[in-house]
């Protein structure tokens, strides 16, 4: 270690605090070329568990309406729930992920970028309209959001409030209220000055102004993983709902209950309880297959890390 040290060739941690000298092309935290190791190392993880947690909802929302398509009485439904799992379990992540980011870098320039209600779509990327906040608003906007979705929740089962569950419609919806006026309050207080709330993109020369732009690499890893996720999840649903009884349905039938009151309170229940511990281990497996994007350039957490090794 001495000798090593001699020549100039030391270890440690050091390296943590060194400028890293090169860029990444996905960042939710501001970034350039002069940041320290260890400010791209959270970058990683921050980009890693967003893209985990925006697959696995795509890939849920995918792999339930495969799911209930597999499990329905319309033939045809059936028919193309099949083709699909069969199609898109079968084809390697690696695949797909290339394959769709080949789809997105042959679109168009932005000089002739696909314009749809307000989106531009071109080879660089997908152009959004955007909130004009600072981090604080748009922290206090996002967390408004979470509360308007669990607070009615929360109040609908908690034990605090004495009244029965059944007659909580008003307090529920004066906790969506109070939320709601969180939001609004967040954007008031956030908003850019001088400047309009929302920024839409706008072509400007030959490059494309304004906006929220989500990059190719990020999109064709994000497809990748709702359409092959979807696939096994779809499967994973079929099976929950094929592990309910017929005759706890026939049963609820037979109380007349109407058909959307027998999926909500038997069927769905029974289903998401056998789907569970198998869903889980989807989703661990979903989780850690973000790594494929470091084939497309992607800036997970593996990439900066091997990128830092090889520095």
């Amino acid at each position: 270690r001495r000798n090593l040290a001699d020549q100039g060739i030391t270890s440690g941690f050091d390296f943590l605090f060194k400028s890293t000298g090169w860029d990444v092309n996905f960042s939710l935290l501001p970034a350039t070329a002069n940041d320290p190791y260890w400010w791209y190392f959270l970058i990683g993880i921050i980009n890693t568990l967003f893209l985990g947690s925006v697959g696995l909802i795509l890939a849920t929302i995918v792999g339930t309406i495969v799911g209930l398509a597999r499990t329905s009485s319309n033939d045809l439904a059936r028919l193309l729930g099949r083709i699909y799992v069969d199609i898109f379990r079968n084809i390697p992540l690696i695949l797909q992920v290339i394959f769709w980011y080949a789809v997105i870098t042959r679109l168009p320039p932005p000089r002739n970028a696909i314009e749809m209600s307000g989106l531009l779509l071109s080879n660089r990327g997908l152009y959004l309209p955007s909130l004009n906040l600072t981090g604080a608003g748009l922290a206090g906007l996002l967390v408004a959001i979470f509360a308007a979705i669990a607070l009615p929740i929360w109040l609908g089962r908690t034990k605090l409030i004495a009244s029965p569950r059944e007659s909580r419609g008003t307090i529920r919806l004066g906790g969506f209220a109070v939320a709601l006026a969180g939001a609004v309050l967040a954007i008031a207080l956030g908003r850019v000055a001088d400047a309009p709330l929302i920024d839409m993109p706008a072509l400007q020369g030959l490059n494309v102004r304004g906006g929220l732009r989500v990059t190719g690499e990020f999109t064709a890893i994000l497809v990748a993983m709702g359409i092959y996720g979807g696939a096994y999840i779809g499967e994973i649903v079929r099976g929950g709902f094929k592990a309910v009884g017929k005759g706890q349905v026939e049963a609820a039938q037979s109380l007349g209950l109407t058909p959307w009151m027998t999926f909500s309170r038997i069927r769905f229940p029974l289903a998401l309880r056998a789907m569970l511990p198998i869903l889980a281990n989807q989703y661990v497996w979903l989780i850690k297959a973000t790594t494929m994007g470091i084939v497309i350039g992607f800036s997970d957490f593996f990439m900066i890390t091997a990128l830092t090794i090889n520095h």
